[in-house]
């Protein structure tokens, strides 16, 4: 989700990138859970952060739009983000303030209290200063803290699906209804509810994302 504000509102002012060092780890959070609580429909879910929670909890789409995500229009895109549960807080809390997916989380709670500046067709990492009630936090390798596994790999993969969005999202008003609906449709039945096979997500992510710019109007 793209916010309207600037980096001295919310950062050190600081762009990072993905080997430098960064005061982000909070030492296990200690139950803390803060982050985890109020965050309406803030939480949306990249192809990846899907392909994750399949495998995590052993369901298809459909099976996770049932347990923990529901489908909302983000920046005029159909996508599926992280349902919060009657206390308004996330799903999959325990009682303890625990994380019950802690390996498949999404990339947007991997990456708090870090968030990401775009520029140039390219992002950087940023801290957001003002978002985590843990003030005691240690250096720590941008890298190791998002633990995105191939790095090179990852990276690529986020610009590459932000600047998809971020084009459509931009160009809407030159589709037409139909258009705009069949793109919609594209997006939601290649990137999330067909299967990404095991060690070849990034690849077919690829030619998935190929197909989709086929319909793309910039």
């Amino acid at each position: 989700m793209i916010r309207d504000i600037t980096l001295e509102e919310i950062s050190d002012g600081n762009l990072y990138e993905t080997g430098d060092m960064v005061k982000a780890d909070c030492l296990d959070c200690k139950g803390c859970s803060d982050c985890c609580r109020g965050m309406e429909h803030t939480i949306t879910l990249n192809p990846l952060d899907v392909f994750r929670l399949k495998q995590e909890l052993g369901m298809d789409f459909n099976g996770i739009l049932a347990r923990a995500a529901e489908l909302v229009t983000v920046e005029g895109i159909l996508l599926p983000i992280l349902k919060m549960n009657e206390k308004d807080q996330c799903v999959f809390l325990n009682e303890q303030g625990r994380c019950m997916i802690h390996t498949a989380r999404p990339d947007i709670c991997r990456l708090f209290p870090l968030g990401r500046y775009y520029k140039d067709r390219r992002h950087y990492y940023i801290l957001q200063v003002n978002e985590c009630s843990n003030k005691e936090r240690v250096d720590i390798e941008v890298s190791k803290w998002i633990a995105a596994g191939d790095t090179e790999k990852f990276e690529s993969f986020i610009d590459d699906w932000h600047y998809l969005l971020k084009d459509i999202s931009s160009n809407i008003q030159s589709y037409t209804p139909a258009e705009f609906k069949k793109l919609n449709m594209q997006i939601l039945n290649l990137m999330f509810v067909n299967p990404f096979m095991e060690d070849m997500f990034y690849t077919q992510f690829q030619n998935r994302l190929i197909n989709i710019r086929k319909n793309v109007k910039v």
